[in-house]
């Protein structure tokens, strides 16, 4: 597996762990609808949150949140719509970005809740 392939997957291990410490309950994990793809999708008290990691070694090029673009957001929008209607889910749904800045001494971990809107 690639390097960057490596880092993607210890950064999605890395926020599970810290949203299970959050309290919430992790529905799935690379959850797949066409041409996209869900990181995490968990759910605390009646919110869908739909998460994606973002995860960078280096901020040089610029915060990992800074990499989600408007075309990942509109295939979130068209996955999360099938996940809630194939499951029959009656919530309420949220965006959030974990950003993780990875450094082999350092981890920092910033949740962004309600990351973007969708409408």
């Amino acid at each position: 597996m690639a390097e960057h392939n490596d880092l993607g997957k210890l950064g999605e291990d890395l926020a599970v762990d810290f949203l299970q410490k959050n309290g919430y309950e992790i529905l799935d994990r690379n959850w797949r609808f066409q041409k996209a793809e869900i990181d995490i999708i968990v759910k605390k008290n009646s919110i869908l949150a739909i998460v994606e990691v973002k995860t960078r070694s280096s901020l040089e090029f610029g915060l990992p949140q800074d990499f989600v673009k408007p075309k990942k957001i509109q295939l979130l929008v068209k996955a999360v719509n099938e996940y809630v209607v194939s499951k029959d889910l009656d919530v309420t749904v949220r965006f959030d970005i974990i950003a993780i800045h990875y450094q082999k001494d350092n981890i920092e971990i910033e949740h962004i809740e309600e990351a973007f809107y969708y409408f």
